[in-house]
């Protein structure tokens, strides 16, 4: 006789199992890290005072101004890189060293050695997988890349970190409600802003006046996989769009050509481009975005770019969100950025799709959207324009501490 579960009993019964494992890892990940000793040591003159690492090139965004303000401070760092490509590996420093340390358990045993005073990072799930903290490394900070709740990462992820900066209150709350909950020794939670935010706000400022054709300009940006709006609207929403008659603008998230690679030669193929329609794939995603009036995404994190830096309406897919293998699945509130999506845009369902015209009009055109977008802004970021100094502030402040003397 063979078993059979529907696929809601299924999901429930995964949900209680997830809950029940949770609570013992708690307990264990908790006792690990009440009998972790050696925090907070100080820093010796074999140490590298300052270790930084990115897991990938994607996030020199983040690290470029970051790594320029401590050069222009003078500060010795080493920077140590996952990917072969990392545009830090060519840029001139005159304090920072950089190093390729290789990809997978090459990089990680490297890593896992350091013999370092600060370790700072956006990679999270240290001492949760391959990462673990090097018993000759006194302290670990995570730095959050974008505008998101720090619930965001999967369970666990940002448990073993010493330190952890943000952008807003609003991550600080939901860290210190997951320490409690797992009862978990308090981090040191600092609010420095978002570098990467700063500098493409910089560059906008900077940037001369775009020409004006009188046409509006559509970006679909979507991000990738099976719930992406590529995947879940595809043919209907790219003909919906040029029906419009508006200039449309589809910039694919990059994995799309490998995890919907099929999806994205189908469409490519069916759409071609064309005077009111282009295929975006530059690596710098600054003139699309600026030359756009009006973004369509999901749950891309360039949606926030748009809406923020740029100032411009979004229209967003309404999509289920499973938070079953995230740190929200243990937050008594909706996640913050569910909760502010109705401020920067209209939602798009598969029942008003087919408006999309109506939709683009209205989201142009009601006043209310820059107002309720500026609200979220202030929620998610703060201190713009100080991201890479009160970075480097922190950073330096804290090796001060681990030396034993005032800097």
């Amino acid at each position: 006789m063979i078993l059979y579960i529907d696929p809601g009993t299924g999901s429930m019964l995964f949900t209680v199992l997830m809950g029940a494992v949770s609570a013992v890892v708690f307990f264990g990940r908790s006792l690990i890290i009440k009998l972790k000793t050696g925090r907070g040591g100080k820093v010796d003159k074999d140490k590298t005072p300052l270790v930084i690492y990115s897991d990938s090139a994607r996030y020199w965004t983040t690290f470029k101004p970051i790594l320029k303000e401590l050069d222009r401070r003078g500060q010795e760092a080493l920077f140590l890189t996952a990917s072969a490509d990392d545009p830090a590996l060519t840029t001139e420093f005159g304090h920072i060293r950089t190093e390729f340390i290789g990809e997978g358990n090459k990089g990680f045993a490297r890593l896992n050695m350091l013999n370092a005073g600060v370790v700072f990072a956006t990679t999270p799930g240290l001492d949760v997988l391959q990462w673990k903290r090097s018993r000759f490394a006194d302290f670990y900070v995570h730095i959050m890349h974008a505008p998101r709740d720090a619930a965001s990462y999967r369970m666990f992820e940002l448990d073993f970190f010493d330190a952890i900066l943000f952008s807003g209150q609003i991550q600080v709350d939901q860290i210190r409600e997951l320490e409690e909950l797992r009862s978990l020794p308090a981090k040191e939670l600092e609010i420095v802003g978002i570098p990467y935010m700063d500098d493409m706000l910089a560059r906008l400022k900077a940037a001369p006046e775009l020409p004006s054709d009188g046409k509006t300009t559509v970006l679909l940006a979507p991000s990738w996989g099976k719930s992406s709006l590529l995947v879940r609207y595809g043919e209907d929403m790219i003909r919906n769009l040029i029906d419009t008659g508006y200039h449309v603008i589809i910039r694919p998230h990059p994995q799309s050509f490998t995890a919907d690679r099929e999806v994205m030669e189908h469409l490519m193929d069916m759409f071609p481009a064309s005077e009111n329609l282009e295929w975006n794939r530059d690596a710098d995603n600054f003139e699309c975005l600026r030359r756009s009036d009006i973004m369509i995404s999901d749950f891309s994190g360039v949606m926030l770019d748009f809406a923020f830096i740029f100032d411009k309406p979004v229209i967003y897919a309404d999509i289920e969100f499973d938070k079953g293998q995230y740190d929200y699945y243990f937050l008594k509130d909706e996640p913050w950025s569910i909760r502010m999506l109705p401020k920067i845009g209209i939602g798009l369902t598969m029942e008003n799709s087919s408006n999309i015209k109506d939709l683009i009009e209205k989201s142009l055109n009601d006043p209310g959207f820059a107002a309720t977008r500026m609200e979220a802004r202030e929620e998610i970021w703060q201190h713009r324009g100080e991201g890479a100094k009160r970075t480097c502030d922190y950073l330096i402040r804290k090796l001060g501490e681990l030396k034993g003397t005032d800097t």
